[in-house]
């Protein structure tokens, strides 16, 4: 039963999501010449009456979240290829919708005990939310006043290889953990919770976090948002600090000197942060 509904999840998941991003065909209706508000707008409503003829809750619950990220994903696609100063916030649309797609996919995948709809990670907390915001009225207003501003391809394309990057690295380390992989820190120990050493917990102690640490702070140089950029690096090295050692407590009371062990030979990853302090 469970593999059965880890595949059709997975499945509905991948299919709405490449049904969102179909929006990338819309400029061959403009071409015709319909206006483009108004094909995109009778786009978004059939897919959301096609969605509802398909699914009940809570599969359509799925659905649409997955079809939504795909959505802006092919939106992102299609400004990534504009010529204008928009075409690095496309890049950056394709990036955020492809990392909260994933994640539950991932997720789906991985640890489908686990999976849930906060696997999307699209509620993951209102400072996040607060964070994304301020990020697009940044590159708004920047853009605006200084669009030449927005225009540095150097370090728009630095921006993007952190992205990659950390995208990798991250889901690198959920694949790597398995089903010891969890969105929320685990205060009770699991019968099938081990400690993971290998692969690229070989290099960093928490892979999953240096490589959303990397990614976050990657979009708001791909923006070339200056405000942001310093203000994410500031907040989310301050989050995973905290959340860092949160998660050893608990993995020291899991594993004891196996984990304390492990913590003297590699390092967390993230720049300046050492985890718990243990006295001895």
């Amino acid at each position: 039963m469970a593999p059965a509904a880890l595949g059709s999840e997975a499945r509905l998941s991948l299919a709405a999501f490449l049904l969102g991003a179909s929006v990338v065909g819309l400029p061959l209706l403009t071409r015709s010449g319909l206006q483009a508000r108004t094909v995109l707008a009778l786009y978004v409503a059939a897919l959301n009456a096609l969605l509802l003829l398909l699914y009940r809750p809570p599969r359509y619950q799925i659905a649409i979240r997955a079809c939504f990220l795909g959505f802006v994903f092919g939106c992102g696609l299609l400004l990534s290829f504009s010529q204008s100063s928009w075409n690095h916030f496309g890049w950056y649309m394709c990036s955020l919708s492809l990392f909260h797609y994933s994640e539950y996919l991932v997720t789906a995948v991985n640890n489908p005990k686990s999976l849930s709809l906060d696997s999307f990670l699209l509620n993951h907390s209102l400072e996040y939310t607060v964070a994304a915001v301020s990020s697009w009225i940044e590159f708004t207003a920047e853009n605006y006043f200084w669009p030449e501003m927005k225009q540095i391809t150097w370090l728009s394309i630095t921006g993007l290889l952190m992205v990659v990057f950390g995208e990798c690295l991250r889901k690198a380390a959920m694949f790597t953990a398995g089903s010891n992989f969890n969105h929320v820190v685990q205060n009770e120990k699991s019968e099938t919770h081990t400690l993971v050493t290998s692969g690229v917990y070989a290099w960093f102690r928490h892979p999953s976090y240096v490589g959303w640490f990397y990614w976050s702070i990657g979009t708001q140089v791909m923006l070339c948002n200056p405000i942001c950029g310093v203000a994410y690096a500031l907040t989310v090295w301050r989050f995973f600090r905290d959340r860092t050692e949160e998660e050893e407590i608990s993995l020291i009371h899991f594993f004891g000197e196996e984990y304390l062990e492990y913590k003297k030979k590699v390092p967390t990853g993230l720049p300046f942060i050492k985890g718990v302090k243990v006295e001895l």
